[in-house]
């Protein structure tokens, strides 16, 4: 049960750092800051914290014993975390426009919230 335990919160740490670290990066392109957002620990920190998040991720999910496509949360989880990713992009990379990537920003911090929200109540519509 500790290992267990350990790795829950370890997520939930990661998953935590990784929304402060987006709306930072969030905050400083849209306050025009691209020179800070092109630092290389900049660029480099949110990869790493991700990639620790999805190991915890997997692991919790095999520890847990639950099969992803008879869990619907699971599934709202991993279709919330792909729109936040494609908007998150947008926001940060590819948006065209300040306003465009505002809205993506916006967007993104909705599923955001959606993904945690499901996490906390493991239902597909928590609110």
């Amino acid at each position: 049960m500790y290992p267990y335990l350990i790795l829950k919160h370890a997520h939930m740490g990661f998953a935590y750092l990784s929304i402060l670290l987006f709306a930072a990066r969030g905050g400083l392109m849209l306050g025009g800051k691209q020179h800070i957002l092109a630092l290389k620990p900049v660029r480099i920190l949110p990869h790493v914290i991700d990639t620790l998040l999805l190991g915890c991720a997997i692991a919790l999910v095999v520890m847990g014993g639950w099969p992803i496509l008879h869990s619907p949360w699971l599934i709202a989880k991993i279709a919330g975390l792909i729109a936040y990713i494609a908007l998150g992009s947008v926001a940060l990379k590819y948006g065209r426009s300040k306003p465009s990537r505002l809205i993506a920003f916006i967007l993104a911090l909705a599923c955001v919230a959606y993904i945690v929200l499901v996490a906390k109540t493991k239902m597909i519509a928590p609110f």
